[in-house]
């Protein structure tokens, strides 16, 4: 079945699974079987039940592929549920990157205070370089890493997306 072409939309899935082995392996397989790209995987145990895991999802497609995606997710066996977020509407998301710049003189002092503007903290230092930890929207932690390019950006460990719906009922 041929899925006619559209703009492609950014969306954020909540999946859960049976926290067992190989299960992400085959969530990821089903998308690289499919031709799907994923932009970003996190995957932990739910710490109310460590049977059961969530993997956060984002990937691009247009609203038919978007749908597909979520219904063969559905499908498959370890699946217990699968949630559009982007569809649902409201709803949190975060990512984490560690960021190692060196400088001395002048760059240091302007990375410091770029830090400062973005709320990054200082988790490791020497007398010539620094590693950040930033989080926040991941447009932040681009424009946090463009700007450290000019001062002498070294190194960038990024997490991945993590999202939760807001309001007081779980997905």
């Amino acid at each position: 079945m041929h899925i006619k072409e559209g703009p492609k939309e950014r969306h954020t899935l909540s999946v859960t699974v049976t926290n067992e082995p190989g299960v992400l392996a085959r969530i990821a397989g089903m998308f690289t079987a499919r031709g799907y790209n994923i932009e970003s995987l996190t995957v932990a145990d739910i710490t109310e039940d460590d049977s059961i895991s969530r993997i956060t999802i984002v990937t691009a497609g247009t609203p038919a592929v978007i749908e597909q995606v979520v219904a063969q997710l559905d499908r498959m066996v370890p699946v217990h549920k699968v949630t559009d977020l982007t569809l649902l509407g409201d709803h949190v998301e975060r990512e984490l990157a560690l960021v190692k710049v060196a400088g001395t003189g002048d760059h240091r002092i302007e990375a410091l205070r770029l830090a400062e503007v973005f709320r990054a903290n200082v988790v490791d230092t020497t007398i010539s370089s620094f590693v950040f930890e930033v989080t926040g929207a991941s447009t932040k932690i681009d424009r946090f890493v463009e700007l450290m390019q000019d001062i002498g950006l070294v190194e960038v460990a990024r997490t991945g997306i993590v999202a939760m719906a807001r309001g007081k009922l779980a997905i």
